[in-house]
């Protein structure tokens, strides 16, 4: 009970509607004891983004149990919480409904509503709960995971039942409109993300004129490109290049508070320079100065998410690649090093770096596959000119998806807010 308010004393007593209650969990929840001793339920159910989902039998795979009779049984109506990792995880949603009957992992608290409460109403009350984090408050010390116990005497609010349905058929269909717009919204910008990669792919394959004479490429992916670009491999426009350290050479135990940079994925994937906190001696830099990284740099990821490119920048600290990094100095006669990042980030070279690292022990790329990497190159100037609308198109679709991302937020907020108030009665529904 240590760390939770007693529900006589709940700080909302006061600003609650005058009859409605407050009462302790112990009187408003049972805990779900029901195991699944004898495999007597087969279908997975997952809490995913606050809703209680059927995991599909393709997605049984990695981190599972030998056996599921060791879930518990949940049947619509029952409420889950995770409960767990609450000290490293401040932004999961860790409440949802249970709408279809199944098995979950019995690490999560299920929960079964007294006939004080309607499930759909304290669903929607201990998800405000979660949203204005009250979970993180419970329990005693830094905890980690809460339990059961923890919930014996949380307070919940309990409005009369009839005027619990009222606030689940008004927040049922408020929301709904909410998350319909939200949808609206994500799937604008999934296609301001596909029109911005329709663009570069055509801006790297056959350039942005409209109508330029054509050339057969010789490539049976690309059956034809302008006259005077040239299918070239990588290996062809770089003049030096360097695989990062192999083996024990360089661990994350020879990391240090401050020195050089240490670059690796968490960098080129984003493309961002300024982000990361690991650095090695000035003695271990002078060990590996071969694989310092210089301005113009193209460094390239080569194990795990393989294939992602990005120029180092001018203003990027002075340091080393890591083993997951390949980093190729270009011949700057030939190509342009903003042309080459956007080409290998383009879909086409993404397809053929993905094909070329397929069938290994673990999914990576090395020099060889990496340096056949095929690219239509263009004269400079040309390429010059693409780099340029390129950029300005990237700028304009982030400034457009900064703005959706933003009204997605304010919505979510009001979302947020829109049920705090209703499960709380600040709003007059009857």
């Amino acid at each position: 009970m240590s760390g939770v308010p007693d529900a006589a004393n709940a700080p909302w007593r006061e600003t609650i509607p005058p009859h409605w209650e407050v009462i302790p969990g112990i009187a408003a929840v049972r805990k779900n004891r029901r195991k699944n001793i004898g495999m007597k339920e087969d279908t997975v159910l997952s809490l995913s983004y606050g809703r209680i989902v059927i995991k599909p039998p393709e997605k049984l795979t990695g981190l599972v149990p030998e056996s599921f009779e060791t879930y518990q049984i949940l049947d619509p109506g029952y409420i889950v919480i995770r409960t767990t990792d609450l000290q490293n995880d401040w932004t999961s949603l860790r409440v949802g409904l249970v709408k279809n009957c199944g098995i979950i992992t019995s690490a999560y608290v299920g929960l079964t509503p007294s006939n004080r409460f309607s499930p759909e109403f304290l669903y929607y009350l201990l998800h405000s709960y979660d949203t204005k984090k009250v979970f993180y408050g419970m329990g005693s010390g830094l905890r980690q995971n809460i339990g059961f116990d923890d919930f014996k005497w949380l307070p919940f609010i309990c409005p009369p039942r009839p005027e619990q349905d009222t606030i689940v058929a008004f927040l049922d269909g408020k929301l709904e409109a909410v998350d319909r717009y939200l949808r609206v919204k994500e799937r604008e910008i999934a296609l301001l993300n596909e029109r911005k990669r329709a663009f570069i792919h055509r801006a790297v394959t056959r350039g942005l004129d409209d109508t330029p004479q054509r050339q057969p490429s010789g490539i049976p992916w690309l059956p034809e490109i302008p006259v005077g670009w040239q299918i070239l491999r990588l290996k062809a426009l770089i003049m030096s290049s360097a695989a990062g350290p192999y083996g024990s050479s360089l661990t994350k135990s020879m990391y240090t508070r401050e020195g050089y940079r240490v670059y690796g994925q968490q960098q080129v994937i984003p493309n961002d320079f300024s982000i990361g906190d690991y650095y090695i001696s000035e003695e271990k830099f002078q060990s590996m100065r071969r694989y310092e990284i210089s301005p113009r740099d193209l460094l390239v990821s080569v194990m795990g998410t393989v294939g992602r490119a990005a120029i180092v920048p001018e203003s990027a600290e002075r340091g080393i690649i890591n083993p997951r990094l390949v980093k190729y100095r270009l011949d700057e006669a030939k190509v342009l090093p903003r042309f080459i990042e956007i080409a290998i980030n383009s879909s086409s070279s993404q397809e053929q770096l993905s094909d070329a690292s397929k069938g290994t022990t673990m999914e990576g790329l090395n020099m060889q596959s990496l340096g056949n990497l095929q690219l239509p190159v263009p004269p400079v100037s040309v390429q010059a000119i693409i780099v340029k609308q390129v950029d300005q198109e990237a700028i304009h679709i982030a400034t457009t998806i900064t703005r959706a991302r933003q009204q997605i937020e304010k919505m979510q907020e009001y979302r947020t807010a829109l049920i705090a108030e209703a499960v709380t009665g600040k709003l007059d529904l009857i």
